[in-house]
């Protein structure tokens, strides 16, 4: 397979390498975090208040992250966001290798880290158009968004190795030192500055006029909708532990290969996404990816062979990697560069905060009706939203993501 034209970018390859490197120091901390916690309290009651910290952080500060974004040079902001999230790795290993930690050092801190992330991500996302052609999105987000997963795969698992060395203060210094990094790489970067239309207003007009634009732009908030309905009805990791453990009879070394199953998928789905952006529709993908996510998560449910749910979890990975490949480049295309931070940051309410909203609602639905059967029909229902978006509406079926703008004469 040829090298993809977006890797030829200098910009590009340095912004990428610097963000893989930062997503498995800040995946690793995460797992270290949850570690200590338990280490030190013993109560998986306690170590649920790290996630629980992370959600406060993201849903609260996630749009005022997205104003700042369309206000603020994007590179400077990002640079000052990996300046904080560095010193609080740095605080946080400085008094875990002292042996002061406690419970609540460790959750306000992953509260401080998540806090600058909500700042950093639609800042993120904003600033790749200005790296890559427009031609390019598609294939630069299907480099960046499957770093997430190779994050997950990679970051935890070499927390672990570092936890068994020097304990969970030699993961948070690692941690510290690619935040380091991608400061550095952002100040090598050749990116044009944001001319900025936005700055005296005040947050909550700049907030309106963002959700207005969505509001108004269907195949945005279409796009939106379907990520949302298969991640709230799709939500199958948080079942995971009772497949595994009462279904399939694997315990703990096969629940371990499951999880990472759908991020492995993920990273084959990115590979994918280069030759089908060419011979098809990209609304026409999403609608497939989601559909084929779907019945992937119905195909789990129904699993009772531990090689087929292995399997059906690699193909809802990578069909849901083809599909947000093409939304998150989407978004990106169709939305201005004064609203992109804005945009981005609904956005990511909608792509993170999906997720904690169905592993609660689909916990709940477990506990009345079983894993087998609550998983069954929430993996039906974006299967069915797909199927019918197809046939009844042109908006997202009949999208393609623009090529290049024509140069002026």
């Amino acid at each position: 397979m040829p090298i993809p034209q977006v890797l030829r970018n200098r910009d590009f390859d340095l912004y990428w390498g610097g963000v893989v490197l930062s997503q498995i120091g800040t995946r690793g901390a995460i797992a270290a975090n949850l570690y200590q916690v338990y280490e030190l309290t013993g109560s998986t009651a306690q170590v649920g208040l790290v996630g629980l910290a992370q959600a406060v952080a993201l849903l609260v500060l996630s749009p005022v992250g997205g104003i700042y974004a369309d206000r603020l040079d994007r590179r400077m902001l990002l640079q000052v966001t990996q300046a904080v999230a560095l010193l609080v790795s740095v605080g946080l290993a400085a008094v875990t290798l002292a042996d002061a930690a406690t419970v609540w050092t460790v959750v306000v801190s992953s509260l401080l880290a998540t806090a600058a992330a909500t700042f950093d991500q639609p800042a993120r996302q904003a600033l790749i158009p200005a790296l890559v052609p427009r031609d390019r999105l598609v294939e630069a987000f299907a480099l960046l968004n499957p770093s997430r997963e190779l994050a997950v795969l990679v970051g935890p698992a070499f927390a672990g190795v570092l936890i068994a060395i020097g304990g969970p203060g030699a993961v948070y210094v690692f941690d510290a030192i690619t935040y380091a990094v991608l400061v550095v790489v952002l100040a090598l970067l050749r990116v044009p500055p944001l001319i900025s239309r936005d700055k005296h207003r005040s947050l909550l007009e700049s907030l309106r006029e963002g959700v207005h634009y969505v509001a108004h732009r269907p195949v945005i908030w279409q796009l939106m909708g379907l990520d949302m309905t298969a991640t709230v009805f799709g939500a199958y990791r948080v079942l995971l532990p009772a497949f595994a453990t009462d279904i399939l009879h694997v315990g703990a070394t096969g629940y371990g290969l499951l999880s990472a199953a759908p991020s492995a998928g993920a990273l084959i789905g990115s590979l994918w996404v280069f030759r089908l952006v060419r011979t098809a529709r990209a609304g026409r993908v999403v609608l497939w990816g989601t559909a084929s996510y779907g019945l992937a998560v119905v195909g789990l449910a129904q699993s009772r062979v531990f090689v087929v749910a292995i399997l059906m979890a690699l193909a809802l990975g990578a069909a849901d990697a083809v599909a947000t490949t093409v939304r998150h480049a989407a978004v990106q295309v169709e939305t201005p560069d004064g609203l992109r931070g804005r945009v981005s940051a609904i956005y990511q309410m909608c792509s993170r905060g999906g997720p904690a909203i169905g592993d609660s609602a689909m916990g709940l639905l477990a506990g009345a009706l079983g894993p087998v059967i609550a998983l069954t029909l929430g993996g039906l229902v974006p299967a069915a939203v797909s199927a019918a978006s197809a046939v009844r509406s042109r908006t997202v079926r009949e999208y393609s993501v623009p090529g290049p703008e024509p140069a002026t004469p």
